[in-house]
C-alpha cells in the first residue's frame, strides 16, 4: 500500500504517535534518488526582477509592502506595527543570498532599520518572530553587525513574556480576552514563531527560551489536532489551568473545517520544531499533517483557503498556503529518512511551486504571486497578491536550490 494511501485511510490519536512514523515508513519500499524537475534558477532570477523593478516605486518611508489591492499595481503598506513587516526585508535578505546584489542588500537593510522601533515598545503579541527574525536575523546573520543581535535578544524576550507556563503555550492573541472573552488563547500561526526562541536559545539568550519553544509545541501537537491531523485554528484554554475551553476558527469556514494556510502553518513549524530538537514527535505529526495537506489538494496543487468548503464554485484559492507548505515540504524531505518518502514529498513541492509559477504569478502588479486570500471570513485581501506568499514562494526555492547542490556535490 502507498504511505499516501495508508495515512488517507486511518485515524490516528494525537498520543499514539510513536508507532506512525515506523507503521508508515516500513511499507515503503525501494531507494529512490529525488528528482529535481523544475528551473529553479529561473525562477529565482524572475523573483529578483521583479522585485528590483518594484523597489523602484517604493520608498521605506511609506513602510512595508503587505498586499496589492483588487485593480491596483502598487503594493499597499503597513505601518512597522503590522504582522507582516518583516516578510519584505525578508524576501529581500533571501533573493541578495542568491543574486549577491548590492542593490537588494541595501534595500534589505534599510528595510531592516526601519523595524528599531519594535525594540522600544511594550509588544503585546505573538508575531515577533514574523517581524524580527526574518527581518533582523537575516541581516545579522549576513553583516554580523552586533546591533541586530541586541534587537533580538530584546524581542525574543518580549515575545517569552507572552508564556503562560500554566497552559503551556505563548498567548498568541492578548485582546482576545477583551474583544471575546477568551482568558488565554493559542493559534497555530504561532508555531512559526518559535524558530526566533530557538534561535535566540542558541545564541545565548538562555535555555529557558528552548524550553518555552518545545513546551509550546508538545501542547500544541496535544489540543491543536484532530485525530486525521487536521489542525484547530484557535485553542482557547483557561488562564489558571491547562484546560481547553474550545477550539475554534477566525480565519477557516467553521469550527470544524481546516483552513488551508493554518494547516500550511503547521506542517511549516513541527518541521522546524524536529529541526531545533531531534524530537521524533514532532517530526511524526509534521509528516502526518503534510499528508492530509497532500491528500485534500485540487488538480493543480494549490489549495482553497479552506479544505472543507461545501462548494468551491467561486471560492477563492490561497497562494500563501502553497507557499508555505512547498517550503515545508522541502524541508521536510530532508529530515525523514525513507527515500521514498523524501522523494514524495520534494516531488509534491516542486508540483505546488510549478503551478504557483505557471497559474498563480501576478504580472500586473509590484508582486511575485497573485490569488492569496487573508482572511476570507472578514472580507479581507480575497484573491489579492500577499507579501507573505512571495516570502514563502522565495524560500521554497532557496532551499530547494541549497538541497539540490547538496545532492550534487
Amino acid at each position: 500500500m502507498k504511505r499516501r494511501d495508508f495515512l488517507k485511510n486511518m485515524t490516528f490519536d494525537a498520543t499514539g504517535l510513536a508507532a506512525l512514523i515506523i507503521m508508515v515508513i516500513s511499507g515503503c519500499s525501494g531507494p529512490k534518488e529525488p528528482e529535481i524537475f523544475i528551473d529553479i534558477d529561473k525562477k529565482l532570477q524572475y523573483s529578483a526582477a521583479t522585485v528590483r523593478q518594484s523597489l523602484a516605486g517604493l520608498s521605506v518611508e511609506e513602510g512595508f509592502p503587505r498586499r496589492v489591492n483588487q485593480g491596483e499595481y502598487r503594493w499597499s503598506n503597513t505601518r512597522y506595527t503590522g504582522w507582516t513587516s518583516g516578510f519584505f526585508p525578508g524576501l529581500l535578505w533571501n533573493l541578495y543570498t542568491f543574486t549577491g546584489d548590492d542593490e537588494l542588500k541595501q534595500a534589505a537593510i534599510a528595510y531592516t532599520n526601519a523595524l528599531e522601533p519594535i525594540t522600544r515598545m511594550d509588544w503585546n503579541t505573538h508575531d515577533l518572530g514574523f517581524m524580527m527574525y526574518l527581518s533582523a536575523g537575516k541581516a545579522y546573520e549576513h553583516t554580523q553587525d552586533a546591533i541586530y543581535r541586541q534587537w533580538l535578544m530584546e524581542t525574543a524576550d518580549s515575545l517569552a513574556d507572552l508564556f503562560n507556563p500554566v497552559v503551556g503555550t505563548i498567548h498568541s492573541w492578548p485582546w482576545g480576552e477583551r474583544r471575546h472573552g477568551w482568558p488565554h488563547n493559542t493559534i497555530i500561526d504561532n508555531m512559526l514563531n518559535l524558530e526566533f526562541l530557538f534561535w535566540a536559545a542558541n545564541n545565548g539568550g538562555g535555555e529557558h527560551l528552548r524550553d518555552i519553544a518545545i513546551t509550546h509545541t508538545h501542547t500544541t501537537l496535544r489540543n491543536g489536532f484532530r485525530n486525521d491531523f487536521s489542525t484547530w485554528h484557535v485553542i482557547v484554554y483557561e488562564k489558571d489551568s491547562p484546560n481547553v475551553i474550545k477550539k475554534i476558527t477566525d480565519q477557516g469556514y467553521s469550527d470544524e473545517s481546516v483552513w488551508s494556510r493554518g494547516q500550511a502553518w503547521a506542517m511549516h513549524g513541527f518541521s522546524m520544531a524536529y529541526r531545533e530538537t531531534g524530537i521524533a514527535e514532532f517530526l511524526d505529526v509534521a509528516v502526518a499533517a503534510s499528508e492530509f495537506f497532500i491528500d485534500h489538494l485540487p488538480d493543480d496543487f494549490v489549495p482553497y483557503w479552506d479544505f472543507m468548503l461545501p462548494d468551491t464554485a467561486g471560492q477563492p484559492r490561497d497562494a500563501s498556503a502553497a507557499a508555505i507548505a512547498a517550503s515545508a515540504l522541502v524541508e521536510l524531505s530532508t529530515l525523514v529518512d525513507d527515500q521514498e518518502v523524501s522523494s514524495h514529498f520534494l516531488e509534491t513541492a516542486q508540483q505546488m511551486i510549478r503551478s504557483l509559477f505557471e497559474n498563480y504569478r501576478s504580472e500586473e502588479t509590484m508582486a511575485i504571486l497573485g490569488h492569496s486570500t487573508g482572511s476570507k471570513p472578514h472580507d479581507s485581501e480575497i484573491d489579492v497578491p500577499l507579501v507573505y506568499a512571495d516570502y514563502y514562494f522565495i524560500e521554497a526555492l532557496m532551499r530547494m536550490r541549497n538541497g539540490e547542490l547538496r545532492m550534487k556535490n
